[in-house]
């Protein structure tokens, strides 16, 4: 697990009340960098989200040279605390190998989080699609490399 996603799972730990959590997802959210407004295209939106998602990857095709690249992801969402997901998996996923990506148990993190019990069904299966369009980009990056 990279520093970044411990701190974040620190700091979560650290807010007594959901109310509190949230505030925190939203302001993760707050702090994604821009997403650029031509990649807010229907190749680039997440489908299985309420709200809008889109994601953007680019693979580092220098990676380590044995097939396995790694990958840098941008997203950005319509709704605060989709953001606040969407900043959440890019923390947890973002800069790492292909492989990984693929393997790292994100549902664990969730439950870590307490996400998967406080996110609406709705969120909830968003989420999952955005883990599973990270999770497939790198199946596909390490194919492709």
């Amino acid at each position: 697990m990279n520093s970044s996603l411990n701190e974040l799972i620190e700091n979560f730990s650290l807010l007594d009340d959901w109310e509190d959590r949230y505030r925190y997802v939203i302001e993760l959210g707050q702090n994604l960098a821009p997403y650029p407004d031509a990649l807010r295209d229907d190749a680039h939106k997440v489908n299985g989200c309420v709200s809008q998602v889109w994601l953007n990857a680019e693979t580092d095709s220098q990676g380590d040279g044995a097939g396995d690249p790694v990958i840098h992801f941008q997203g950005d969402s319509d709704a605060h605390i989709v953001r606040g997901l969407v900043a959440i998996m890019i923390t947890a996923l973002s800069g790492k190998k292909a492989s990984a990506i693929t393997a790292f148990d994100i549902e664990a993190t969730v439950r870590e989080l307490g996400l998967d019990e406080h996110l609406t069904p709705q969120r909830s299966n968003g989420l999952r699609a955005m883990i599973d369009r990270m999770k497939s980009t790198a199946e596909a990056a390490q194919q492709a490399a």
